[in-house]
């Protein structure tokens, strides 16, 4: 559902986002545009991004919109100075896609490029689907960005968990995440 008024709405997305200092994400948190409308972007489950109905095939355009990608009260948007566009997101905004134990850390790399350290800052939350009944684990990216946990990186922290308490947890950056309860 595009309204007419953001037709141009990708162009000017991306050009903010290019415009962003260095090789940082763009302060998306102090720009308050107003909403422009909605534009026909979804975020699909399995973390393809789509764009009126078609994937968008080019991943630096991808990573492009991650950056200015923001979770508001009301839902998803891509915010710039000027502008503030809704899109739908079917889970997560992100998927976590590898992870790597180095020195206590767990470090998780997304589909777009993050990389975060599970600690304080970046907790690793698992919840029960509860359609499904199976552990629905995220990991925090930034302001109110979550990643899914992919099933096989998932696989891999149950792997490095312990046993304390009745629970299974892993650690990292000097705290404890449950992933579990032991039967």
């Amino acid at each position: 559902m595009t309204n007419p008024e953001t037709s141009s709405g990708l162009s000017s997305v991306a050009e903010a986002a290019r415009q962003a200092p260095g090789r940082g994400l763009p302060p998306v948190h102090l720009w308050h545009p107003e909403h422009c409308g909605d534009i026909d972007i979804l975020i699909r489950a399995d973390g393809v991004w789509m764009h009126e109905g078609s994937p968008i095939g080019r991943t630096g355009l991808v990573r492009l919109f991650s950056t200015v990608l923001r979770k508001d009260p009301d839902g998803y948007h891509l915010v710039t100075p000027v502008e503030k566009l809704k899109i739908r997101v079917e889970d997560l905004p992100f998927r976590a896609i590898t992870m790597q134990a180095v020195d206590g850390v767990l470090r998780f790399t997304t589909d777009v490029g993050d990389v975060v350290e599970a600690g304080a800052d970046h907790p690793i939350i698992v919840e029960t689907d509860a359609a499904t009944g199976e552990p629905a684990p995220r990991v925090h990216v930034r302001a109110d960005l979550w990643a899914r946990i992919a099933r096989p990186v998932f696989y891999e922290l149950v792997d490095l968990a312990e046993a304390a308490e009745g629970r299974l947890r892993v650690r990292s950056g000097g705290e404890a995440f449950v992933l579990g309860e032991l039967e």
